[in-house]
Parts: C-alpha cells; structure tokens; sequence
C-alpha cells in the first residue's frame, strides 16, 4: 500500500507541474543572460539608449556593449577569439570582408550617416571656418587638426576619402598631399569618438567625425555638400574616384578601399553565446518605434525597412527579424 501511495502522490505532483511545463512555452532567453555587443565608436551614445530602454523591457538580459573602430571590432573576434553576441560596424563592408563567412552569415544595412568637420569655439580660426574656406584653414601651419586610423576606424579612411573628392569636385589639384603635410601621425587616433575629447580640451583645433556624433556630443560643424561627404547613394560612381590603402587580414598585407556611401551594418555572430537574447536585441534594434527611432532623433538616418543583399540571405535569418527587413532583390 505504501508503494501505491508513492506512484499516486508522483501522479499528482506530476500533474500539478504539467501545466506550469507548458506554461513556459517555446525556449526564450534564459535569465540573467548577457548579450556581448562589439559596435562602432559612433555608434555609442544611440546603443547606450536602446539598451536602457530594452533592459527595462527585458530586466532579466544584461546588454554589455564595447566601442572600437570597426575593423577592431572585426579583429576582436577573428583574430582574438573574444567571446560576442552582435556587431555593429559604421561600414557594413567590414562584416562582408573580415566576418563573412566563417564567423558570420548575413549582414543587415541599417542606417546612413555623412562626414562633417568638427570644432569648437576654442579652435584656431573658429570664426572664419566654413564651407569655403576649410581646405584654406586645414593647410595652415597654427591648426591642429586629425581623424581616426583608417587602418582600425572607418571615419578614418572616409575622412581621407572626403579631402580626395573635395580635391576632385573643387579642382583643387594638390590639396590632398597639401592638407596631409599638415596633419601629423601624432593627430591620427585610434578611434573617433577620442577625437571629440580632444575638442572638448582644446588639444585639437578641428578633427571628421560623423555627423550624428557631431550632434550627440553638441559640437560644432561644417557641414560638406552632398558630393564629398558620402552620404549619397546616388554619388557613390563619383565617391569611387576616391582610394585609401589600408592594412589587409594579415600581417604586411594591403588592401585598397575605393569611396561609397556611408551605410552601416549589424550581425548575429554565428557563435553567440546568448543567441535567443541577442535575436530579441535585434529585434528591438530594428523596430521603426524602437531603435530605429532612436538613431533618428540622435541625428542618424535609419534605414526603415533594414535591408539585406537577396532573398536568399532574408531566408537564411531568424524568423523573428525577417519581418524586420527586406531584399535589394
């Protein structure tokens, strides 16, 4: 009797927690789960946003983002093996180069940006920068001026690719080589978004930033016509006059860059540690009245609808973001 006592309180517990089993529902993000984001520089101050409006949403994942130069985002994770859920790069060329394939499968373009001189008040010549008369001022012995590695930061090689183009669209033979003389390699950092502190301290004069991050950070900028400051889609056969050598894959390696317009480009690394969570991130990412709205009032134009390559590749990506995107073709 004893044994049969036992088999019918199993039943019952049994019973009472079948319920709760399904209640559960379809496996999701577990508890406490942490998604690794490795984003471009400028792309800080809008993630930082969505991920305090998604964790509220979402209080049980963790978002842990880490701001680098694009291709050191890239290099993180080919060449270091750093454990990362989502990248994010300011050139979506970046994932189809150095992540595609291998460690990812797809890349998603989701919004656009254009380049800008920043300065402050402090800067030399501050009141007589303008439109007209940057590639004058740039030249000058007093100004410090600088941008990003182009071999770590895309804002780097498309800040030379703007002087390359203005040179052409102003028939300015010359002012490339001109402006670089004055530009030593101490005024070429790392990143971005380390050039804004510079301004801010008066350590530089004028450095090219983006222009969502020009207004994040409140700084003043001349503003480039749409010929040179690649923001156009429809200029990118006159943005391909413009070439920047940088360092390939490997080691002494080379590669050449040729101008296009800015577009930037997210992943889902095919190794994510939290992928459930991860995929939920990118979901709200690419939500027209989540972070799409976000990067819209930052200053940055989102792509709405997102886009990818084919059809084949939208087939290929998590159900939950192909309502989210749509295919060139």
């Amino acid at each position: 009797m004893k044994f049969a006592s036992v088999r019918v309180t199993a039943v019952v517990l049994s019973l009472l927690l079948w319920p709760a089993f399904f209640a559960a529902g379809p496996a999701a993000a577990e508890p406490g789960s942490k998604v690794v984001i490795f984003h471009a520089g400028s792309l800080t101050v809008p993630l930082a946003a969505m991920e305090k409006a998604f964790e509220a949403a979402h209080p049980d994942i963790d978002i842990l983002r880490e701001a680098g130069g694009s291709r050191q985002c890239a290099r993180k994770i080919t060449d270091l093996h750093q454990p990362c859920d989502i990248m994010a790069s300011a050139d979506f060329s970046v994932i189809d180069r150095m992540l595609i394939p291998g460690n990812a499968s797809w890349n998603i373009r989701f919004a656009t940006n254009q380049m800008v001189l920043c300065y402050t008040d402090r800067s030399a010549f501050a009141q007589e920068i303008g439109p007209e008369t940057w590639t004058d001022i740039l030249g000058r012995k007093e100004v410090v001026w600088g941008h990003s590695d182009p071999n770590l930061d895309p804002c780097g090689y498309r800040a030379l690719m703007v002087i390359q183009l203005a040179e052409k669209a102003f028939s300015m033979p010359g002012l490339y080589q001109r402006l670089l003389a004055n530009r030593p390699l101490a005024n070429v950092r790392p990143k971005a978004v380390e050039l804004v502190a510079m301004l801010e301290n008066g350590g530089m004069d004028y450095a090219w930033e983006y222009r969502s991050v020009a207004v994040q950070h409140k700084l003043k900028f001349v503003s480039m016509p749409d010929q040179i400051n690649l923001s156009s889609y429809a200029l990118d056969p006159f943005y391909q006059q413009a070439k920047v050598e940088i360092s390939g894959k490997r080691p002494g390696e080379k590669i050449e860059l040729s101008g296009k317009s800015i577009t930037y480009g997210v992943t889902l690394l095919d190794q994510a540690p939290n992928r459930a969570a991860a995929i939920l991130f990118l979901d709200y990412l690419l939500d027209p009245a989540g972070g799409m709205k976000i990067l819209a009032e930052m200053g940055q134009p989102p792509i709405v609808p997102a886009r990818v390559t084919t059809a084949e590749v939208l087939k290929s990506m998590p159900a939950p973001l192909k309502a989210r995107v749509v295919a060139d073709h």
